[in-house]
C-alpha cells in the first residue's frame, strides 16, 4: 500500500507548473477581452454540445483550460496543487500529464452526451481524476473538509461520487457539469485499474 508523504510548500513538478501558468494566462485573458468588449474567449474555446451547431474539433482540449470565473479557476488550481503535486511525484511527469489530459479530454466528450444546447468549461473534469486517483493511491489519508473536519479519502470520494450522481440526474439544469465530473472520475477508474495491472507500460 503506498504511504502518502506530504511534501508542505515545496517547489511545484513541472507538469503542475505549467498547467497552473496556462489556466492563470488563459483565464486572464478572457478576462482582459471580456472587459474590453473585444472577445469571449469562452464562446470561442469552451466545448459546445454538436446541436448547438458550434462544436469544433479543439474544443475537447481547450475549453479545460478556461474559467468562468474567478472562484471557479481558484479551487480548480487549488486542487490541481494539492493533489497533482503528489501524484506528479508518485507517477511521474509524462505519466501525469497523460493521465490529467486524457481525463479532461474524455469528460467534455462524455459530458456532450447529456442532452441540451449548452457550453462547458473549466477543468473540473481533470481535477476530478486527480481526486479519485488520489484516493485509490492513498485511501486511507485524510482531507480536511472546510480545513475543519477529518474525513478518510475513501470515503470523501464514494460521497463525492454520490453527490455529483445524484446533482446530474435532479439538478442538471443548475449550470454545473456534474457528468463531466463523473466521465472524468470513470476514465479515471479505469486508468489507474489499467496500471495496476500494466505498471511498467512503456507507453504511458
Amino acid at each position: 500500500m503506498a504511504q502518502y508523504q506530504p511534501q508542505g510548500f515545496t517547489l511545484l513538478p513541472p507538469a503542475v507548473k505549467h498547467l497552473l501558468i496556462i489556466n492563470i494566462i488563459c483565464y486572464a485573458g478572457y478576462y482582459a477581452l471580456a472587459r474590453q468588449g473585444i472577445a469571449d474567449l469562452n464562446y470561442l474555446l469552451g466545448i459546445w454540445t454538436p446541436s448547438s451547431g458550434l462544436f469544433r474539433p479543439w474544443q475537447p482540449l481547450t475549453y479545460m483550460f478556461m474559467h468562468g470565473s474567478f472562484d471557479h479557476l481558484f479551487f480548480n488550481m487549488f486542487s490541481l496543487w494539492m493533489f497533482g503535486t503528489v501524484l506528479e511525484r508518485y507517477w511521474g511527469t509524462r505519466r501525469f500529464l497523460f493521465y490529467y489530459l486524457v481525463c479532461g479530454i474524455g469528460a467534455g466528450l462524455l459530458n456532450l452526451l447529456v442532452p441540451g444546447v449548452h457550453v462547458s468549461v473549466g477543468a473540473s473534469g481533470a481535477i476530478y481524476a486527480l481526486l479519485l486517483a488520489f484516493g485509490m493511491m492513498f485511501p486511507n489519508e485524510y482531507i480536511y473538509l472546510y480545513f475543519l473536519v477529518p474525513i478518510k479519502t475513501k470515503w470523501f470520494i464514494i460521497g463525492m461520487i454520490a453527490l455529483e450522481l445524484f446533482e446530474g440526474v435532479f439538478r442538471s439544469y443548475d449550470g454545473v457539469a456534474h457528468f463531466a465530473h463523473l466521465g472524468g472520475m470513470l476514465i479515471g477508474f479505469l486508468l489507474v485499474l489499467y496500471w495496476r495491472k500494466h505498471p511498467f507500460s512503456k507507453y504511458f
